[in-house]
């Protein structure tokens, strides 16, 4: 349903103005970056090349594009601090133990992290059919079926071979589990944080002193209360559509969390964004930013140049779509871009 609400929307684009220089800057917090786009946070991304979390943040540094650290990233908090000269953001998952969440929360703001994004749609995971059916599990299982596809793809296994497998340099060892990588992404599934609420909420908000950004919002009732709370940020999110079955794809549900919350706080939007012309819809819905995942990652299949080319692809189309819709700037793209429908 991601794609397919992009899908349903028509443009009604304008004539006869000057986009000989179309300006994609976007304000977020009274920080302007150089596009609309952020990188979202993505776990085990060395199991589509070792050094992808790296390679994806390079790439986007350059361009001056936010990166967003999972806490489930195969890279850690201060080895990328490290290692990446570029604005980075930190994703925090919330788990049982509050003492462990305030330390990742602390070591984020020690090493430089601009803004916390916290997860508040992982009470548990989802029942992802797709993953059942290709035989990935947590902790993996393997089979006949992946040893074939490890001979069919050899270039992949050498170099996981080489890298070994992904390990979660956030939380290994803070769970009292220093085994595989995979056995303890299963440890953190058990602990994720069910009872999350509003009081948890006010808690992080004490902690962190910089922009809060709350992602896996569909509710505009939610992001109002949330903005009220003291959240800096909405992300409207459905996960990917891999946690609830049915929910509404986030394009579908921008415009009326737009509409609850007036401009009081930026709002970003991920789930289902594959081209520029795909950002240019999200903005005329309501999303001051877009943030992609797996299309950073296809390109990170190719290391760092592979990103480099997917993201340049799509500044590209963001330029040439508002050039073709005759709006010479992205934070001039509105809803009258809209097509009204029938």
């Amino acid at each position: 349903d991601n794609r397919a609400g992009f899908e349903r929307i028509r443009l009604l684009p304008r004539v006869l103005t000057d986009v000989s220089r179309p300006d994609l800057t976007t304000t977020l917090w009274s920080r302007t970056y150089p596009t609309p786009l952020v990188i979202s946070p993505m776990g085990s991304c060395a199991l589509v090349r070792p050094g992808a979390d790296i390679a994806i943040a390079t790439a986007a540094a350059a361009r001056g594009i936010p990166y967003t650290l999972s806490t489930m990233a195969t890279t850690g908090i201060e080895r990328m601090a490290r290692a990446v000269e570029g604005p980075l953001w930190f994703q925090l998952y919330v788990l049982k133990d509050f003492d462990f969440n305030r330390r990742l929360v602390r070591q984020a703001e020690e090493f430089g992290y601009s803004a916390l994004v916290v997860t508040v749609d992982l009470q548990t995971g989802g029942k992802r059919e797709k993953d059942l059916r290709n035989g990935i599990s947590i902790p993996l299982r393997p089979s006949l079926r992946h040893m074939i596809e490890g001979i069919a793809h050899p270039a992949w296994s050498l170099r996981l071979l080489r890298g070994g497998l992904p390990q979660f340099e956030n939380v290994r060892g803070d769970l009292g589990d220093t085994s595989a990588g995979l056995t303890i992404a299963a440890r953190v599934g058990r602990n994720l944080h069910a009872g999350f609420d509003w009081n948890d909420f006010r808690s992080i908000r004490d902690w962190w002193k910089g922009p809060l950004i709350v992602k896996g919002v569909l509710h505009p009732d939610d992001a109002v209360r949330l903005i009220a709370e003291g959240a800096d940020g909405i992300w409207v999110s459905n996960h990917g559509g891999r946690q609830l079955d049915g929910a509404v794809a986030s394009i579908d549900a921008t415009s009326a969390v737009h509409a609850a919350v007036g401009g009081r706080a930026p709002i970003l939007i991920d789930s289902g964004i594959r081209t520029g012309m795909d950002v240019i819809k999200a903005k005329a819905r309501g999303a001051t930013a877009s943030a992609i995942g797996r299309a950073a990652l296809f390109g990170a299949v190719a290391g760092q140049a592979g990103v480099e080319r997917v993201l340049d692809i799509l500044l590209e189309e963001i330029a040439t779509g508002l050039k073709l819709c005759g709006v010479p700037g992205f934070q001039q793209v509105g809803s009258e871009l809209i097509a009204p429908l029938g």
